[in-house]
């Protein structure tokens, strides 16, 4: 065994132990805890659990930010902010962990063994509950001071499809107005659709019936608007080889061909645009990179 992941989300704790050749050995998941004191305990069996299939780094991958100052947890579905999270699980697991988003885990995973193996730079992202991601070059996740490189859901929103499809300013759960997260989210879809309908519809429901309901299509065709120029954003200021996309929405039939289609009119003429590729690690990928980070954290030691 090489190492191994916890990959803690809001309703299951699922540990990967990983062989040399990354592919999986061993798993094991319990239910997420409502209470803190409960949710650091079974943390600390899930790397328990760990330690009894072998000597080796583990690595931990959860949603949500470490403020790299106080060491307080922020996030939205864990009973976990304002507390010190990592530090108590290493004190109740009596080791040191390695913690990583779970949005770089993805980006970490696919960059070194996924969709996106050899590209430099390589970016995930994720377009789900949420919108966010990561950046690896140099086979690396780009130094992140304040570690909240990857929070591309709270770029602000491009004005010009705001304002051509008459689209309301929205509160992000951040705070802030006029997140990218308010309208690229699969909860975004259905805002856009509700806007065009006055009612609520899922993003399953959208997706799946875009092609028969002109509304739904109309839905898509603004999503895909905000979404090109949001990915316009990311070439300029990154540069990425590939974007490989993860999350609820990747699974929609087309996307990459759609959003590749508009970003070749919408980029700057004559440049060559970002791969689009899909992500492969699936369910393994939160795990995957949180393994793939302790094992880099403790070669780099």
């Amino acid at each position: 065994m090489i190492a191994a992941g916890i990959d803690l989300g809001g309703t299951k704790i699922e540990a990967q132990v990983f062989a040399a050749d990354w592919s999986l050995a061993n798993r094991h998941r319990w239910p997420t805890p409502k209470d803190y004191p409960a949710l650091v305990t079974a943390m600390a069996a899930a790397i328990r659990w760990c330690e009894t299939q072998g000597n080796f780094p583990i690595g931990i991958s959860a949603a949500g930010l470490i403020n790299p100052a106080s060491g307080l947890a922020l996030t939205s579905n864990l009973p976990a902010t304002g507390k010190p999270f990592p530090a108590d699980i290493a004190t109740a697991a009596g080791r040191p962990i390695a913690w990583i988003n779970d949005c770089r885990a993805l980006t970490l995973s696919e960059a070194t063994l996924g969709a996106a193996k050899g590209a430099d730079p390589a970016v995930g992202l994720i377009l789900g509950t949420g919108v966010a991601g990561g950046v690896v070059t140099g086979g690396k996740l780009l130094h992140s001071p304040a570690q909240t490189g990857g929070e591309f859901g709270h770029f602000p929103l491009a004005a010009a499809p705001i304002v051509s499809h008459g689209l309301p300013i929205l509160t992000c759960g951040c705070g802030r107005q006029g997140c990218v997260e308010t309208y690229l989210s699969a909860p975004g879809l259905s805002r856009i659709a509700a806007h065009l309908t006055g009612t609520q519809h899922s993003p399953e429901t959208i997706v799946a019936d875009r092609a028969t309901n002109p509304h739904f299509a109309k839905a898509w065709d603004i999503w895909l608007d905000l979404a090109t120029e949001f990915l316009i954003t990311l070439g300029l200021t990154i540069d990425p080889q590939v974007i490989v996309i993860g999350g609820g929405l990747s699974r929609a039939p087309g996307l990459t061909d759609d959003l590749t289609q508009r970003l070749q009119k919408a980029t700057l003429n004559g440049f060559p645009i970002p791969v689009l590729r899909l992500a492969e690690g699936g369910d393994a990928s939160g795990a995957r990179g949180a393994a793939l980070h302790a094992l880099n954290e403790a070669t780099h030691a």
